[in-house]
């Protein structure tokens, strides 16, 4: 197959590549230049900016495209304009974030109400899976990951928790123990991309993983397995972080309190779908080992616009001093 990558050479876009090359594939890529521009040097490579000059794929046929990189319908648009009829397939990197909330204690599958309006990455990415089935009706598949995890990861959401565990001692373990979280190993998101490409699959699908829900307490367990460590962990109430002053999801990763009323149910997606669309998982200790691996020789480049500022080592020792403290006031 002759598949045309948008984007390719950040996260998941290049696992994407990887995965099309190994499997025989010939890729060409399309993007400005800018990061990475020396991977990949025997794959073709068109120039350009979606929001400006597409003129690179004037003309161009491709079988399949698989497009990590569309934030907006005006780019949905644009992209299906210089495309035309010109495609048979289209694998669209959507988001969860398409949904209208996430309310606690409430699974969601694919048919939960999305976002409304233009404002916002969340609205925007439902307003593109729109514009392109509109313009390629019954040729795309529409992917909606939550958070994606593994090797080149340059959010550092996930990176942070084997990196902290490694470094032994209390680490502070946010929320309840058995409070499930989710999250898809990049790898394996783009292994499918490419099998959907395949089959010419289409619909919508939850990206979600794994296959049963996992606990937070059996995440941090993994990690201080994976790294043989002695990390010791002291949990943390959702109250007590709340009191704190702690920031969910990016001072403290993987942590959303559970009665938050729009976003407490962000980890009970349903992906009974793409499981019986051939989405597999690879083992958590694998996604774990690699990332710690990766981080340790290159990491996320920390000019990274996405990358989050994890909880300080200073910051998460007066959260538990303070804690501490108030369990031994409460005794007395």
């Amino acid at each position: 197959m002759k598949i045309l990558v948008l984007g390719g050479t950040v996260f998941l876009g290049r696992h994407v590549v990887e995965s099309a090359l190994a499997r025989g594939h010939s890729v060409t890529l399309f993007n400005r230049g800018r990061q990475n521009p020396d991977l990949f040097p025997k794959v073709e490579k068109l120039r350009g900016d979606r929001d400006g000059d597409l003129s690179a794929l004037s003309g161009r046929r491709f079988d399949a495209v698989i497009d990590t990189s569309t934030y907006t319908p005006g780019q949905a648009c644009t992209m299906a304009k210089i495309l035309d009829r010109r495609i048979e397939h289209y694998t669209f990197i959507s988001s969860i974030s398409a949904y209208a909330g996430f309310p606690a204690g409430r699974s969601y599958d694919e048919t939960a109400p999305l976002a409304e309006g233009n404002d916002g990455y969340g609205p925007l990415k439902a307003r593109s899976e729109e514009a392109l089935e509109a313009a390629f009706r019954g040729r795309v598949t529409h992917l909606r990951p939550g958070l994606i995890v593994g090797p080149h990861d340059p959010t550092d959401r996930f990176t942070y928790w084997p990196r902290r565990i490694a470094q032994g001692g209390e680490v502070l373990a946010p929320g309840r123990p058995e409070r499930p979280i989710q999250f898809i190993d990049a790898r394996d998101l783009a292994d499918w991309c490419v099998r959907l490409s395949e089959g010419q699959r289409t619909g919508y699908f939850n990206a979600v993983g794994p296959k049963s829900l996992l606990t937070m307490q059996q995440f941090l367990e993994a990690c201080r397995s994976a790294v043989g460590c002695n990390a010791r962990f002291n949990w943390v109430s959702d109250e007590e972080l709340i009191a704190a002053g702690a920031e969910a999801w990016t001072e403290l990763p993987l942590w959303i309190p559970e009665n938050d009323e729009e976003s407490g149910g962000l980890f009970l997606g349903d992906n009974q779908r793409a499981i019986a669309a051939g989405l597999t998982y690879r083992p958590i200790l694998d996604t774990i080992k690699k990332t710690l691996e990766w981080d340790v020789q290159e990491g996320a480049p920390l000019d990274s616009p996405i990358r989050v500022t994890p909880i300080s080592r200073k910051r998460e020792a007066s959260i538990l001093a303070g804690r501490q403290e108030r369990r031994a006031e409460t005794k007395a």
